[in-house]
C-alpha cells in the first residue's frame, strides 16, 4: 500500500477516504508544517498531497526523500511548488482545476460589491450603533453602468464577467491572447496592461502566478487607472505591490480596495488597516462545504490516477 503524507487537515469525508487507499499521515491539528518539518515527515512516503501553504521551493525539493514521486497540490495554483525542480527530481506536481471556479467567482464579486459600496465602513457602523441615516452617508459606487477591467480571462475571470455582466457592468479584458467572440460574450479585449487599466473603473484580478505576473500591479501601473478606481484581487497576493496599492489609497488615486488574497499571509500589511475603504476576507475564495471536499476528492483522483498509470491529466510539470 502507498504511503501518502497529508500536509493539512481535510474535511472528514476527504481523509476517511484516504484511509481506505493509502497508509496516511494525516495533520489532525491542521499544524502549518516548516519546511524542514514537511522534509521529516515525508520519510519512507510515496506522495505528497500539499496544501498552498506549503513552501515547496528548491531547497526542500531536493531534500525530500527519493521515494516521493507526486505532489498533488490541494489548489487550482501551484506558485508555491518550483515546478522546474521537482521535474528534475521526477517528481509530478498535480493541481485542482475547474471545481473552485464558482466560489471563487462568488468571493471576486463580493469583493467588487463590498469595496464599490463600503461594506467595510457600513458593518463597523451597525454593529457599533453609531451611524445616523442621510443623504449622504455611506455613498458609494454603482456597479451598473460602470467598466469592470478583468486581468486574465481564465474560468474564474469569465464568471465573474458573466455575473458583472448580468448587473450591468461594461466589461473590458485582458489575456494572454484574444479569446473567440462566442467565449468574450460581449467583453472588450485590451491588448495591454496600460490599456486596461485606464478603461477600469473596477479592476478584478484574476490571473494566475506566475515570475511574470509578481509586482504586476504597482507603481506604475496603478497610474494608468482612472482617479478614484476600485482595486480587488481574488487570484494571489503576490500580484499586488501592497505598498504600491496602500500609497494609491493615501493619495486617493485608488477609491477602495477589495482582497481575499495577498502577501504574507495571514500577516496583513498594517497599510491597509489605515483605510475604511479596505474590504479585507481571510482567503475564502474556495471556502464552501461543496467546493473544498471536491478539491480534496481531486486531488485523491490525481494521486490516484498517476500511481496507476505513472502519468495525470492535471500534471502541471
Amino acid at each position: 500500500m502507498k504511503k501518502i503524507l497529508v500536509t493539512r487537515k481535510l474535511l472528514q469525508s476527504n481523509e476517511e477516504r484516504l484511509k481506505k487507499l493509502y497508509d496516511v499521515k494525516l495533520n489532525s491539528n491542521d499544524e502549518l508544517y516548516s519546511q524542514n518539518k514537511l522534509v521529516e515527515m515525508s520519510e519512507g512516503c510515496d506522495g505528497i498531497l500539499s496544501a498552498l501553504t506549503d513552501k515547496l521551493d528548491e531547497e526542500t525539493i531536493n531534500e525530500l526523500p527519493h521515494s516521493i514521486k507526486i505532489l498533488s497540490n490541494f489548489a487550482v495554483g501551484f506558485g508555491n511548488i518550483d515546478l522546474e525542480a521537482a521535474k528534475k527530481r521526477g517528481i509530478a506536481v498535480t493541481n485542482t482545476p475547474e471545481v473552485l471556479t464558482d466560489a471563487t467567482a462568488e468571493i471576486g464579486i463580493l469583493l467588487i460589491l463590498g469595496a464599490c459600496r463600503r461594506a467595510a465602513e457600513g458593518i463597523e457602523g451597525a454593529r457599533s450603533s453609531n451611524w445616523k441615516w442621510s443623504a449622504d452617508y455611506l455613498i458609494g459606487k454603482q456597479l451598473t453602468g460602470s467598466r469592470l477591467g478583468i486581468l486574465g480571462m481564465g474560468r474564474i475571470g469569465k464568471k465573474i464577467a458573466k455575473i458583472a455582466k448580468s448587473l450591468g457592468m461594461i466589461i473590458h479584458y485582458h489575456n494572454r491572447s484574444k479569446l473567440s467572440s462566442d467565449q468574450e460574450n460581449g467583453a472588450i479585449y485590451q491588448k495591454d496592461l496600460k490599456s486596461l487599466m485606464s478603461v477600469s473603473d473596477v479592476l478584478s484580478v484574476c490571473c494566475p502566478a506566475s515570475k511574470e505576473t509578481v509586482n504586476m500591479i504597482n507603481k506604475e501601473t496603478l497610474e494608468f487607472l482612472p482617479k478614484g478606481a476600485v482595486v480587488t484581487n481574488v487570484a494571489r497576493g503576490d500580484i499586488v505591490d501592497d505598498d504600491a496599492l496602500i500609497d494609491a489609497l493615501n493619495r486617493r488615486k485608488v477609491y477602495a480596495v477589495g482582497l481575499d488574497v495577498y502577501k504574507g499571509e495571514p500577516n496583513l500589511n498594517p497599510g491597509y488597516l489605515k483605510h475604511k475603504s479596505a474590504f479585507i476576507l481571510p482567503h475564502l475564495g474556495s471556502a464552501t462545504k461543496e467546493t473544498r471536499t471536491a478539491m480534496a476528492n481531486l486531488a485523491i483522483d490525481n494521486l490516484e490516477e498517476f500511481f496507476k498509470s505513472g502519468n495525470c491529466k492535471n500534471k502541471v510539470n
